[in-house]
């Protein structure tokens, strides 16, 4: 048993330590909570910036104020870049299945609608899965991106081709078009797209661009790509022409292409934005 004495200089040892500040804090001060990482808020959208793209081309609406004029006609500007994506970034008339499980996010895409009608014979990958163009077979959907700058440019890879020093600003335009690739000669031919040096009244442009597949909806948008979303933009602003029907595509044309080795250095298909869908984010279609 501890003596009364002993307890009662202990007790007043105790008051005596708990009169003293704490390392750190002056006297009377309380120590501060650590700091917490604001959260973004559940379904924040990224703030002052133009219409953004991908987006149902089938819903006219959209609310975004940024308005730009549109670029001119694809003939009368300079072809910079074409490449593709792995499942189509818009959602249309002609690819509105969801390539996703839950099938409503859209995050990866939509596929053609008649993509489950394939015969075996036109799933067949003619190179065993060793194609020379990487992340594309027999049975997907494709998005391709013929993107044409105001800029005085040559076509090259990646966006950047898109401007130079002297044109840091231009005005974009891309035309696209969906495809379901197949394994089948009598498809089209991915090379009748391509740009393989051809040049239009001393503009470089595709041998054509595709016909058939409906009237293009036109809309003011941004550029594309997975590290964009609803919560972080791109800050470009493009004049899209988007068709609304899939056609099909020969498998082996798209190996041609990278087996060419094109001026884009194009050998793999992109992954694709999530669906726009904010009226705040898109522009209204007229």
């Amino acid at each position: 048993m501890i003596p009364p004495q002993i307890l009662s200089q202990l007790s007043v040892l105790a008051l005596m330590l708990s009169c003293l500040p704490l390392p750190g804090l002056a006297a009377g001060d309380t120590p501060a909570p650590a700091p917490v990482k604001p959260e973004a808020a559940p379904g924040a959208l990224c703030q002052g910036f133009g219409p953004q793209t991908p987006r149902d081309i089938g819903n006219a609406q959209g609310r975004n104020p940024v308005r730009f004029p549109a670029a001119p006609p694809p003939d009368q500007m300079n072809l910079c870049n074409i490449h593709m994506h792995t499942n189509a970034e818009h959602r249309g008339p002609g690819f509105m299945t969801a390539a996703v499980t839950d099938g409503s996010s859209g995050a990866g895409g939509y596929i053609c609608n008649n993509a489950d009608q394939l015969t075996p014979a036109e799933l067949e990958d003619p190179a065993f899965g060793h194609g020379t163009f990487d992340g594309v077979k027999p049975g997907d959907t494709i998005e391709v991106h013929w993107v044409y700058s105001s800029c005085d440019v040559a076509p090259g890879p990646g966006l950047g081709s898109c401007l130079s020093p002297a044109c840091a600003n231009p005005t974009l335009r891309v035309e696209s078009q969906v495809f379901l690739v197949v394994n089948d000669p009598y498809a089209l031919d991915f090379m009748a797209f391509a740009h393989g040096g051809h040049q239009a009244e001393g503009r470089p442009q595709p041998r054509s661009l595709p016909l058939d597949t409906g009237t293009p909806v036109v809309f003011a948008g941004s550029t594309t790509g997975p590290k964009y979303d609803q919560a972080t933009c791109s800050p470009l602003q493009v004049t899209w022409s988007v068709r609304p029907r899939c056609a099909r595509v020969d498998i082996t044309s798209i190996y041609e292409w990278a087996l060419e080795g094109n001026v884009f250095e194009e050998d793999h298909s992109h992954g694709v934005r999530a669906l726009v869908t904010a009226p705040e984010l898109l522009s209204p279609i007229d």
